[in-house]
């Protein structure tokens, strides 16, 4: 009988402690001490507590708001912030009180992709970062926040993540993506302004992982879904990545994205060059934000052993950029290395992103931030003449000798193509083309870039025929 009490008495205890345990005020993952919260914007608050239940959000800026949760206790509502500024104070009260300190407002940017997103700035083994050891010793600044997003797999969408918010310092920027810190320390020395820093990237991962099964299911029939009976899940499992480290973020107000991917998607670039859209179009709708800016990086050459052509995917990358409103990309034709995919050169990468960031969100007047694009061919005797859009001051190779251009004529043989730049406008001729009618540029997996702007901005790689 004792006995029977006892188990009784636990029961009751663990139904009591669960109960508590459920009636907890909580907040999105995101929500926590020393966060950075987007400056100058009515930004996105949520999280969870008991069903029905009033919460009451107060802040030391100023700001308040009310919600109450819905039937499976989740809670979402907006706050106002002001300009830059902090450290701050977040009280939120409903069926417990939480506070979340530190909170500085600034610009918040979501930094995604594969493994040269994830590059932390120490390197990886045998695979360098240049300049590392300067950066980590210089990386202390409590104006610049950081939050890794940890590696997560889910067959379903995830509510929450785990991840902390850091200081940058000598102890935490080793291990944080070069690409998102460079960028990020670029940003607040031309703006001055708190930066917070939220990183989302798994090496060797392929853009339908990072994308919602309804994208999917919509609009690729060929992509296999994972259902709940699906067994052998990895992290290149469609929509996998999505509701595993994406999902847990929604509708966190972020500035905008960067993104490093494509790797991965090299061997099916037809089919990237329609994923990649629906990505960042599905990403905006997610956030609610559908001119949310998307920058990101063309994948940079590398030999790949010789197999396939990594420059059609280069091309489904520069077509997104062509179609999708507010995005914006950046060529690295000219610091890929032939052995390693992870170029060591991050600091050119996250300056190249930064200078589209600078220009189109916050104004920076008279800087060149995007590369040559081509833009026509012209023939004239045995002569292609080829212009390009931003390339306002013409182009040039710097000294170097310039290579990897190719023309073709109706046989659609191609053949090395000798390029002169008279004046800043690119001419192409081959002695075994009298006359011209494509011409090809770094069409191949390794190529080492040679044409600018004046502004030192590559130019992608590109094609002037559709023949394969």
């Amino acid at each position: 009988m004792r006995k029977k009490i006892n188990h009784l008495i636990l029961a009751f205890v663990m139904i009591f402690c669960a109960s508590r345990l459920m009636a907890q005020t909580k907040l999105a993952s995101l929500f926590d001490d020393h966060m950075v919260l987007q400056r100058n914007a009515q930004i996105a608050i949520f999280g969870f507590d008991k069903p029905n239940a009033k919460v009451t959000i107060t802040t030391t800026w100023g700001a308040k708001a009310m919600a109450t949760t819905n039937a499976d206790g989740k809670w979402k509502t907006t706050l106002v912030t002001n300009k830059e500024g902090g450290p701050y104070q977040i009280k939120v009260t409903g069926s417990s009180t939480v506070n979340i300190n530190d909170v500085l407002l600034g610009e918040v940017w979501l930094c995604s992709g594969q493994s040269n997103m994830e590059m932390p700035v120490k390197g990886f083994r045998g695979q360098p970062i240049e300049y590392s050891n300067q950066l980590i010793l210089k990386s202390k600044n409590n104006q610049i926040r950081l939050f890794d997003v940890a590696n997560k797999i889910s067959k379903t969408p995830l509510d929450s993540c785990k991840g902390k918010w850091l200081n940058a310092s000598p102890e935490t920027t080793p291990n944080f993506s070069a690409v998102a810190y460079i960028f990020g320390k670029i940003l607040h020395e031309n703006l001055n302004v708190p930066i917070g820093l939220v990183t989302s990237e798994w090496g060797g991962t392929v853009a339908q992982a990072w994308t919602d099964n309804q994208t999917l299911k919509d609009g690729f029939s060929e992509i296999k879904l994972p259902v709940d009976t699906t067994k052998n899940v990895n992290q290149n499992t469609p929509t996998v990545l999505f509701n595993g480290m994406i999902n847990p973020l929604i509708p966190f107000t972020f500035k905008g994205v960067i993104w490093y991917q494509g790797e991965g998607n090299r061997n099916n670039a037809l089919q990237y060059s329609k994923l990649f859209p629906a990505l960042i179009n599905s990403w905006r709708a997610k956030f609610i934000q559908e001119n949310m800016p998307f920058y990101f990086v063309q994948i940079a050459p590398y030999s790949y052993n010789n197999i396939g052509n990594s420059a059609f995917l280069r091309e489904a990358q520069l077509k997104t950029m062509q179609i999708v409103k507010n995005t914006g990309m950046v060529s690295l034709l000219d610091i890929g290395a032939n052995n390693f995919i992870h170029p060591p050169k991050k600091i050119e990468v996250s300056e190249r992103l930064a200078l589209w960031a600078l220009a189109k969100d916050y104004g920076f007047k008279g800087i060149t931030y995007r590369g040559p694009v081509y833009k026509s061919m012209q023939v004239v005797k045995n002569k292609a003449i080829i212009t390009f859009d931003y390339a306002e001051m013409g182009l040039s190779s710097f000294s170097q000798e310039l290579t990897d251009f190719e023309i073709a004529g109706v046989d659609k043989k191609f053949y090395p193509a000798k390029a002169v730049l008279p004046n800043g406008v690119l001419e192409l001729t081959a002695d075994e083309v009298p006359n011209p009618v494509a011409v090809r540029y770094g069409w191949k997996n390794y190529v080492k870039g040679s044409l600018f702007n004046t502004a030192g901005l590559p130019a992608s790689s590109f094609r002037t025929d559709d023949w394969d």
